[in-house]
This record gives structure tokens, C-alpha cells and sequence, in this order.
């Protein structure tokens, strides 16, 4: 059996997208549900997650392990994993993490772009590694089956956060840093160690992290994940899409910023490009898999290879989470 999987959408959630991800056949999303929130901000976020899948329980159905997968399949819905993009809810507090893997939370960031109480992020200066908290912390989530994700982390911190980590770690959405020189990026050692550990890594369509942004071709897009093969094995790459669309601009500004500065900060845009980027002309929303599978099929990927890269292997990884 073969699955499409998009590891990572943090889209403006309606009954819109969660059609868009039906007809583009989606068995599996995991969506981003934080940027900023502390836990009982969490809290709210479930609270509205709990009502879509209420009210669109013919599109969508709650995610805990690899068998939620199969059971959405049989059911022509979408599975929905939640995911946070920062350790934020957490506090200071390592019980929340078993309490979040137990509201459905597969998927946690260490850091969002800043120094947190667990990792260095990667739009820091100095990269300082894994904190005493960071590594009790991956130990817990190690022990609950919560997958460490270092996609918004600096190069010191994930290499140990690989090292330290008795489970594989993934890089859910972003790109390799041969092909473009983004600041989420990632380095061709990273991706190796990744690779030596069973960990697994996505890649991104946002603009910020491809070669030439909205005007990337989905031929160079697939020609760099061919080039990839040659440092993480072609059964440990998949799609993480970054897909953000429906969204006014005020939500980037608040993912850029949160509450932490009152200096507005560009990310990876800048003052005269400070919305959401437009989505390259092959991928404007998920619909875009199958421009993927035929740009994948061009560049000399196996039908079996195709279909690992686009689900079957995000499905394997998550099997070997379930509890």
C-alpha cells in the first residue's frame, strides 16, 4: 500500500484546505497547532482543532500513531498529526511533555528560530548546543514517543540533539544548503549525521528556502532532493511543505514576532517584502504532489522510489513511534 504524506502545512485551517488536501489525497498531515502559545494557549488551539474535526468528520480524523494513517485511508479522510514548531508550551515544566503527547502531539521543535530554555535557534549568533534542560527533554520525549524535530535549530544544536537522542530526530521541512544558503537551511554534515542515525528530514516548498523562491522550477526542486540522495538515503526523505496559505499577512508578522520583540523583525523577508511569499507556480497548494511525482519521475526516481519519497517513508518513520 502506498501513502502520500505532507509533513508539515500550517495553512489557514476551513473546510477549503481539508478539501484541497482530500482531492491532492493526503492520507496523512502534520499540522503545526504553535508558534508562541505557553500551555494554556495550547489548550485553545485543541480546543479548535477538537471542533474541525467535529464539524468536518467526513474530511478529517485525529492522528496518534501509524494505524490512525490506515484506519483515515480506508475512510477516504485525511489523518491530522499536531506538531509544534516551539517548545514554548512546555514553560518550564517537563511533565507537559507526556501531557501533550497524550493530547496528540507526535512532533515537538526544541526551538523557533531563538535561544530557548532547550536549544539554540538557528537565526542566533552563537550556537551554545543542547541545555541541561534540552537534554532531559529529549530524554522524555524519547521515553512518551514524541519525535524531536530541529527544523527552526542551529547546527551545533542539532548535531547533539542527534547524538543525545536514543530515537531518530527529524528535520521536518527544509532544504539543504548546497542547493540554497537559506537560514533555515541545512548543512551537508547535518544531513549525513541525520542519516547515520535513522533520522529523517522534509523538504520544504516555502519560497524563503528554495533556490530562486517563487521562481524555483519544480525540475531544479527535484533535482536538488536527487542530489540529497547522496547524503541521507533515498528511504529517509520526504515532503515537509511548509504550506502557509489562506493566511493574511498579520499571521507571519506574528510568527516572526510573537511577544518577544517590540523591534519588528523580517525572518527571512525583509521590510519591502514582509508578507507571506508567493507559493512557486507547481506547488500553490497541495494539489502540487503530482507535479512533484512527475518532476521526481524526470529526474530518474523508480515508481517504488517516487511513492517512498511522496508517504511510504514518513509511514515507516512514524510506525516506529507507536506505543
Amino acid at each position: 500500500m502506498n501513502y502520500r504524506i505532507d509533513n508539515l502545512q500550517y495553512c489557514n485551517w476551513s473546510k477549503e484546505i481539508f478539501d484541497i488536501n482530500h482531492e491532492a489525497k493526503l492520507d496523512a498531515v502534520h499540522a503545526t497547532i504553535c508558534y508562541h502559545e505557553d500551555f494554556d494557549e495550547l489548550q485553545i488551539n485543541i480546543e479548535k482543532w477538537k471542533q474541525y474535526f467535529n464539524d468536518f468528520s467526513s474530511l478529517i480524523s485525529q492522528g496518534f500513531q501509524s494505524s490512525d494513517i490506515d484506519k483515515a485511508k480506508s475512510e477516504n479522510k485525511t489523518s491530522i498529526f499536531f506538531g509544534l514548531q516551539n517548545c514554548s508550551p512546555i514553560e518550564d515544566n517537563i511533565e507537559y511533555v507526556e501531557v501533550l503527547k497524550k493530547q496528540g502531539v507526535l512532533f515537538m521543535q526544541l526551538t523557533y528560530n531563538n535561544q530557548s530554555l532547550l536549544a539554540t535557534g538557528c537565526y542566533e549568533k552563537r550556537d551554545t548546543g543542547i541545555t541541561r534542560m534540552g537534554k532531559e527533554v529529549i530524554k522524555e520525549m524519547n521515553r512518551v514517543g514524541m519525535i524531536v524535530d530541529m527544523s527552526h535549530s542551529a547546527e551545533l544544536s542539532t548535531l547533539e540533539a542527534i547524538e543525545i537522542s536514543e530515537k531518530p530526530i527529524v528535520v521536518s521541512h527544509a532544504n539543504p544548503s548546497f542547493w540554497h544558503e537559506g537560514l533555515r537551511n541545512k548543512s551537508d554534515k547535518v544531513i549525513q549525521e541525520l542519516g547515520k542515525s535513522g533520522g529523517m528530514i522534509g523538504f520544504s516548498i516555502y519560497p524563503h528556502h528554495l533556490k530562486g523562491a517563487e521562481n524555483c522550477s519544480v525540475e531544479s526542486f527535484c533535482e536538488m532532493i536527487a542530489k540529497t540522495t547522496e547524503l541521507i538515503s533515498p528511504e529517509q526523505i520526504g515532503i515537509g511543505s511548509d504550506l502557509c496559505i489562506r493566511h493574511p499577512d498579520s499571521i507571519v508578522e506574528w510568527m516572526r514576532n510573537g511577544t518577544w520583540t517590540k523591534t519588528k523583525d523580517f525572518g527571512e523577508g525583509s521590510a519591502d517584502n514582509a508578507g507571506f511569499p508567493s507559493q512557486p507556480s507547481w506547488f500553490k497548494d497541495a494539489r502540487g504532489f503530482d507535479n512533484l511525482e512527475k518532476g521526481l519521475e524526470k529526474v530518474g526516481f523508480s515508481e517504488t522510489e517516487r511513492n517512498n519519497i511522496l508517504g511510504n517513508n514518513w509511514y515507516n518513520f512514524y510506525k516506529k513511534f507507536d506505543q
